[in-house]
């Protein structure tokens, strides 16, 4: 099952659960296109959207109905663990015994957060008032009110606070009954801008009536010169076990799948896995042999010392480049930190090939990047931490050599984060590690594994930066890593590839 926009071959053509040039319901034309469908072996999207078109359905509507009918369905994480989610739906109204795969399970911590929480913005309040119809005006109009009231003591730009906004959600509660009582009396609906902030509002105040110690209420204003600065409110859910956990439970089994999911009690705490879950640690497929790892602590890539850290770096990456070419990958914990670096390597040393991710690189764009590591060609990948490139891509043999990870991967230091660290101290003892360390040594993990793929490959990681010689962090790393310390300048000329807070992150 894939996202609705996905869903389609075109998806700037709008659909409503028929083919456009569909004369009849969508209802009229489903046994057709079901019993077409249930004739297909493997239904990807190639072949629902071949169906779709044979029968002039709409593929989207077409794979959920679907649902009901196959063995086994492949979907993004919200499908099941959504407060809305299809799946889950199903299941639990047709008594189904089903079983659970999350692949890449580690990534479900940050989903889940951002699943169960929500957010409204006033530029997209004040832009639908003007557009409004006159019957909701008001109701729209009090919900400004209150909002102003609720954030015009704030001086700062950012703030938590302790309690949901009760005023401002008894005013959302009006409005959502009167759009709804509209929708009663003008079935043609809202205009688009005005149904998505009324969907917006009902997911606020279904959030407000969950929220307690696991979540945190903030007020993020902007514009603080204007006379009437606007803001952004947000219930963040930071825990988000109470809500993944029963849907784990609800399952005749379920399986957390991933590479990283160490260390144990982190996941456990804020996924809601069952007291009696089995932990199973597989082996890896590959040897020490394969993967040469390499500490460089004489460099530190802490924010204050980003500037000193260009140079050195850059002659890191030169000197592996020159005894080793090939095709790398360098990771960097920002944009802006990996322009300043390959600048200097483009500067320095105009030979070496440089291909750079950029911000927003769309999916066509992001393959595009990939395709310039092949067999035979040579040069050197900058990317962003924990981005589209960090996990879940490909390249066996020698399409990548090796990988230079300049940062601990440490989330940035903001006051979000601060106030996350904070919670996760209370609730679990634990803040800076929940909130820094481990998600940041996952992401360093993840990328680190882009580099051996088959049992045949070799390859090099470079981990730059002087807290990886830390005993606590390395004992956060792959047990079958054979770790060593920067020692001599040509550590790894004779690599050979035989496969075709510190105030800072």
């Amino acid at each position: 099952m894939a996202w609705r926009d996905k869903a389609y071959e075109h998806p700037t053509r709008p659909s409503r659960g028929h083919s456009q040039r569909a004369p009849h319901s969508f209802y009229d034309c489903w046994p057709a296109a079901r019993e077409a469908a249930s004739r297909i072996r493997l239904l990807d999207q190639a072949a629902l959207r071949e169906v779709a078109a044979q029968h002039a359905v709409c593929p989207y509507y077409l794979s959920q109905e679907m649902a009901r009918w196959v063995d086994v369905v492949i979907a993004d994480y919200n499908y099941y663990f959504d407060f809305s989610a299809m799946l889950f739906g199903l299941a639990q109204l047709n008594q189904w015994k089903v079983a659970v795969l999350a692949d890449e399970a580690h990534n479900l911590v940050e989903r889940g957060r951002q699943m169960y929480s929500a957010s409204l913005d006033q530029f997209t309040l004040g832009s639908v008032r003007k557009t409004a119809p006159v019957a909701l005006k008001n109701s729209l109009q009090r919900i400004n009110r209150e909002w102003n009231a609720l954030h015009a003591p704030q001086l700062a730009a950012y703030q938590a606070y302790d309690k949901a906004p009760e005023k401002l959600l008894q005013a959302i509660s009006l409005c959502c009954a009167a759009i709804g009582d509209y929708l009663n009396d003008h079935p043609q609906g809202l205009d688009s801008a005005l149904q998505n902030f009324y969907f917006d509002l009902l997911q606020f105040a279904r959030v407000a009536e969950l929220y307690d110690e696991h979540y945190l209420f903030d007020i993020s204003k902007r514009d603080l010169e204007r006379k009437k600065p606007l803001s952004q409110l947000c219930l963040r859910n930071v825990v988000p076990a109470a809500f993944i956990g029963p849907r784990l439970k609800a399952a005749r089994s379920s399986v957390l799948f991933s590479a990283t999911l160490s260390p144990r009690h982190y996941y456990a705490d804020l996924l809601g896995t069952p007291a009696d879950t089995v932990w199973i640690d597989v082996e890896s497929p590959f040897c020490a042999e394969q993967l040469q790892v390499q500490i460089v602590s004489r460099i530190s890539t802490r924010f204050n010392h980003r500037q000193a850290s260009l140079e050195p770096i850059v002659e890191l990456i030169a000197r592996q480049f020159s005894e080793r070419p090939g095709n790398y990958l360098a990771f960097f914990s920002s944009f802006d930190y990996l322009q300043q670096v390959a600048s200097l390597l483009a500067e320095r040393h105009p030979h070496i090939t440089l291909w750079q991710q950029s911000r927003g690189m769309l999916e066509g764009a992001r393959q595009a990047f990939l395709d310039q590591f092949t067999a035979h060609s040579q040069g050197i990948g900058f990317v962003v931490l924990g981005g589209a490139f960090g996990e879940g891509i490909d390249l066996p043999g020698a399409r990548l050599i090796g990988a230079f990870i300049a940062t601990l991967g440490l989330a940035q230091f903001n006051p979000v984060n601060e106030q996350l660290k904070h919670r996760m101290a209370a609730i679990f003892g634990a803040g800076y590690d929940y909130t820094y360390l481990y998600p940041g040594v996952q992401k360093v993990v993840q990328a680190a594994g882009r580099v051996i793929r088959t049992r045949e490959d070799r390859g090099v990681v470079m981990l730059i930066d002087d807290r990886f010689a830390e005993s606590r962090i390395k004992q956060l790393l792959p047990r079958w890593w054979a770790i060593n310390h920067e020692t001599a300048a040509s550590q790894f000329a004779g690599l050979t590839h035989t496969s075709d807070h510190d105030n800072g992150w």
